[in-house]
């Protein structure tokens, strides 16, 4: 794919940009509201690194379709989605999620599910393409909190990629983790804070988590196969925080809050 460059005519500082790491998944879907709250223009991109399911990308245009359309104050500031072709990757750092093995725990004391440096090789290209199209921030969905046990899913992970993005390429490029810290019904919270119940709504019925590519059966919490261990995380922290009266996240962790969505 051809990328083009992106002006200081815009108007929008690189400070003021960023770009979203966006799988279509709850917590990419909830960073990118996050992003959208915060940044003057925002861009996503995605990784076609030879996932089993095609599901997941096609979320992704559901999700980006849905939330310019119900968050109107959103739409003028999301920008343009990048696909980008990572397949030669997956089929070096092959895993649970790009061949047809069990989902299981390996001799590491990993899941199968885990793709080497899938994170990291994720913000390098991330980063070249914010250099080009003049985007200060990397927005990603990684925690630390429930989470699979993924080491570069870690913030002291991504404080030394930061590091090594920044002197590789003489930016002050800024890894933003909005999620590091939370649990997935705190993850639930913050997405009834940015777009309340209309977020809420949207997330659970088109964003895909599943690792087996399951959109059949829509639970209370999403679609998914409801064994996995994506959907085993997604369905406790939903049914936590409905247990909980369905709060919204309290500020300071939420930021400054959202608008009305419409329809």
């Amino acid at each position: 794919m051809s990328i083009s460059e992106v002006s200081p005519a815009s108007g929008v500082s690189r400070a003021d940009a960023a770009l979203v790491l966006f799988s279509g998944g709850q917590d990419s879907s909830v960073c990118l509201a996050w992003a959208l709250e915060r940044y003057a223009r925002v861009e996503t991109v995605g990784f076609d690194y030879g996932q089993r399911h095609a599901v997941e990308m096609q979320a992704r245009q559901a999700v980006r379709h849905q939330m310019a359309e119900r968050f109107p104050h959103w739409a003028d500031r999301l920008g343009e989605d990048h696909v980008l072709d990572l397949t030669g990757f997956g089929a070096v750092a092959q895993s649970a999620l790009t061949a047809d093995v069990a989902i299981e725990m390996t001799e590491r004391g990993l899941p199968s599910t885990f793709v080497p440096g899938r994170n990291l090789v994720f913000l390098i290209y991330a980063a070249a393409l914010a250099d080009r199209r003049g985007l200060g921030a990397l927005v990603g969905g990684m925690c630390e909190t429930d989470f699979s046990g993924y080491p570069d899913c870690r913030r002291d992970t991504l404080d030394a990629m930061q590091t090594a993005l920044n002197l590789g390429m003489d930016r002050d490029f800024a890894v933003e983790t909005p999620l590091m810290t939370l649990t997935k019904a705190q993850t639930w919270a913050l997405a009834k804070t940015l777009g309340g119940e209309a977020l809420v709504d949207l997330i659970v019925v088109e964003s895909h988590t599943c690792y087996q590519g399951d959109r059949g059966e829509l639970h209370a919490w999403g679609h998914g196969c409801g064994e996995c261990p994506a959907c085993e995380l997604r369905q406790k922290g939903y049914e936590d925080w409905d247990a909980g009266g369905r709060s919204p996240l309290p500020s300071p962790l939420a930021g400054e809050g959202g608008g009305e969505a419409v329809g």
